[in-house]
């Protein structure tokens, strides 16, 4: 999708048509500490990102329109968009609440050509949403992805199985999965600019330079990516449960069960390579009356606190004065893979980085010294 989260406030807000619209935490007049969301086309001109520091957005352009993030209004068009999807293939992927991964290898005939059913599907996301969705499609996933990405908004870029090298080659590679930001100046000081630099150097130099990774990146920038869509993983889910030895109505003891709850389902995840969507609080009360209530998430994560803050969060629908709690449970749901969730795909920001090492630190210790050798505390 192009430019989501703004696209939909410019859909719910007619007036915020053609204006930079910024989507993020209250920029409190260039003093505010939170970071750009998602931002409309007219927002980028200014420079403005997502991931930025909001009070930078708000210098670069304080005559924007800044909108705090309306997460389940987001979630209820991301899921009309999957259905939409859905009348098109059942061989669906979604990597993100505005992105997924489609194969059309056995639907395409329904709909004409392969070029033909990508523009009904944009044809399709406009006349339902009103948004718009750019389309890239190509023999594999990879680049199928970078495709989709250069003709923003309103993009169609078809890639031909025979056309792949010569499409890849000449993109800076910045594109290349696995390649961030610090990596491509280094190499871009070595005189590697392009994905087709990539591809000529000797496999080995490229394992060198980035590890384990280097073989899957020089094969990337040969054109080779066997993964396929996974569909099994959006309907799984990992969730863990506990049950009080007495019903307990204290709100810092629940807390500090949902840390924990957490963090088990945190693991689990990581272990698994897998990041979710969505997370479910279940609670069960003395009564045995039980309650879930959800909440889908604007990126994947696999992060403790993320996990912990958006339970919590839930948790503030239920009077716990009335009724004492017997069981409480978190759960993981809309899983994808973790290795779809790289900063070329997501706008990865340096804390969301920094977060990634101390969780990847933490499980070193853990497999080391056992599961309570380090965690997290409530707060």
């Amino acid at each position: 999708m192009d430019a989501f989260f703004a696209s939909v406030e410019v859909k719910d807000h007619p007036e915020f048509a053609g204006k930079p619209v910024i989507v993020g935490s209250d920029p409190k007049g260039g003093k505010g500490r939170g970071v750009v969301s998602a931002c409309s086309y007219e927002a980028r001109k200014y420079g403005i990102h997502s991931a930025m520091p909001i009070s930078t957005a708000f210098k670069k352009c304080p005559g924007g329109i800044f909108v705090e993030p309306n997460m389940s209004r987001y979630a209820e068009i991301s899921d009309q968009i999957l259905d939409i999807l859905e009348t098109f293939t059942p061989d669906i992927e979604p990597i993100s609440i505005d992105e997924a991964f489609l194969d059309i290898t056995g639907s395409y005939h329904l709909f004409g050509t392969p070029r033909k059913t990508c523009v009904k599907i944009k044809a399709a996301i406009k006349d339902g949403t009103g948004l718009t969705a750019s389309v890239g499609m190509a023999p594999n996933m990879m680049t199928a992805k970078i495709a989709s990405d250069l003709k923003k908004p309103d993009g169609l870029v078809i890639v031909g199985a025979k056309d792949v090298l010569e499409f890849l080659h000449p993109l800076p590679i910045g594109k290349l999965w696995g390649v961030g930001e610090k990596t491509e100046a280094y190499l871009n000081k070595s005189g590697v600019n392009t994905i087709g630099d990539i591809a000529r150097m000797d496999e080995a130099a490229i394992i060198s330079i980035f590890g384990k990774h280097g073989g899957h990146i020089w094969q990337l920038a040969n054109g080779i990516d066997p993964r396929k869509v996974e569909i099994s993983q959006e309907t799984g889910s990992i969730s863990n449960e506990n049950t009080f030895d007495e019903d307990t109505s204290d709100l810092d003891r629940i807390k500090d069960t949902l840390m924990y709850l957490s963090a088990k389902v945190s693991r689990r995840m990581r272990k698994d390579g897998l990041k979710c969507r969505t997370v479910t609080l279940k609670v069960r009360f003395g009564d045995f009356s039980t309650f879930t209530r959800a909440i889908t998430l604007g990126q994947p994560t696999n992060f403790v606190l993320d996990l912990y803050n958006n339970s919590q969060r839930l948790l503030e629908n239920f009077s716990l004065t009335k009724k004492s709690v017997r069981l409480v449970g978190v759960k993981a749901s809309n899983l994808v893979n973790s290795e779809w969730s790289s900063d070329l795909f997501d706008g990865t920001s340096e804390p969301k980085k920094k977060d990634e090492k101390i969780h990847l630190a933490m499980d070193k210790i853990k497999d080391k010294f056992g599961e309570d050798a380090i965690g997290f505390r409530s707060a």
